[in-house]
């Protein structure tokens, strides 16, 4: 398949993130199990993630998770990433593990709790700072068990207000992401529970807050293409956590579960792109994935490889064969325009596009080649 200039930029100006955490040992409610590939510190999980970068060629972002990765000298551990050719994309605060978080964080009743919380994330903004990492990546927690626990409208005030002084404290350039979750670990009520309410915190926070979709992080049934096309128009999409779920947030490999789900948020995404001059490029892309039974690297290796699939499909589809379909009202046409793109055969342009720019043809091969030869997973 000849790889058209339109095709062959857009593939070049694409990047994914990979996040620290997703090296470290993890495992069901159930059990850990241990492969061996794990790593035993933040260095160790750079040196991972620079790993799957080598392989890919387009995971040059790295996402820290703090007080996880916290060093006691971060300008050293800055200059550590640079040297493996990665830079920090994104800082994802911690408020969710300290005991006094029982009830909540952010939007917990008692103000001693929320400026814990706003003490430490202020301070992860002062490592975005240092670091030089343009988005601060925000997960809560919070949210009650039973009904009468706790006011919603009291906790919502509580929430943004404890939010304004972080998204005052970012700089130009950076960028405050606020993720969604319908449930878990609360499981009456999120305090985010939903992209619209994620938008509307971000609306009433400033313009440098904007919502993260994570794939992961939604009901069964939800038409996720359907929030990413209106979060685009409303210019407040910020980014991705990718993953993929079969029941509820399983963190699976990318792609392996629905590709067809993945393949028509990129076509989204592109179809925004030429619609309102929106880059593909423009928002934050991140693994957030578990490997719980399988090796990490070659794990973290095959969700990029599958999500670049996705997105090189979408650039194929025919916009104008859709546009008359739709105006015409062909349904079937309408279908057959998506499936012929869905069902193109990448593999080959992305061979030669990686070979082009010096990267194995296959990734995951190659680095399972050079693996087994040094006795690894």
């Amino acid at each position: 398949m000849p790889l058209e200039s339109e095709v062959a930029d857009a593939l070049a100006r694409f990047r994914i993130a990979i996040p620290s955490w997703g090296f470290s040992p993890m495992g069901t409610r159930f059990a850990t199990f241990l492969l061996g590939d794990e790593a035993k510190d933040v260095y160790g999980r750079i040196d991972c993630a620079a790993a799957v970068h080598q392989a890919t060629g387009i995971t040059p972002g790295l996402a820290l998770h703090l007080p996880w990765d916290r060093v006691e000298d971060m300008g050293a551990l800055r200059r550590y990433i640079q040297d493996r050719g990665l830079y920090v994309e994104a800082i994802n605060p911690n408020t969710f593990q300290d005991p006094i978080y029982r009830l909540g964080s952010v939007a917990h009743r008692d103000p001693a709790v929320r400026a814990r919380a706003a003490e430490h994330l202020l301070w992860c903004v002062e490592v975005q700072h240092e670091l030089a990492a343009p988005y601060l990546s925000l997960w809560f927690a919070d949210g009650t068990n039973y009904p009468g626990q706790a006011d919603f409208r009291r906790r919502h005030t509580h929430l943004v207000e404890c939010l304004a002084p972080v998204h005052a404290a970012l700089r130009a350039g950076e960028t405050m992401l606020v993720e969604y979750k319908p449930f878990e670990p609360a499981f009456y009520h999120t305090d985010v529970a939903d992209w619209g309410t994620a938008l509307r915190i971000c609306q009433q926070l400033g313009d440098r807050s904007k919502v993260i979709v994570d794939l992961g992080h939604h009901f069964q049934g939800q038409n996720v293409e359907f929030t990413v096309a209106l979060l685009q128009q409303a210019q407040r999409l910020g980014g991705f956590h990718l993953n993929n779920r079969k029941y509820a947030d399983d963190d699976l490999m990318t792609g392996s579960i629905d590709p067809y789900g993945l393949f028509l948020i990129f076509r989204e995404l592109v179809k925004g792109q030429r619609r309102y001059g929106a880059p593909v490029e423009s928002v934050s892309y991140c693994l957030d994935q578990s490997a719980n039974i399988e090796a990490k690297i070659p794990a973290m290796i095959l969700s990029v490889v599958q999500t670049q699939e996705a997105f090189a499909k979408a650039l194929l589809v025919d916009e104008a064969e859709l546009e008359r379909a739709e105006a015409e009202g062909d349904v079937i046409a309408a279908q057959q325009a998506l499936r012929e793109a869905f069902l193109t055969d990448v593999r080959p342009m992305l061979a030669e596009f990686r070979r082009s720019r010096g990267v194995p043809e296959d990734p995951l091969a190659h680095y399972r080649l050079q693996a087994s030869a040094a006795g690894r997973r």
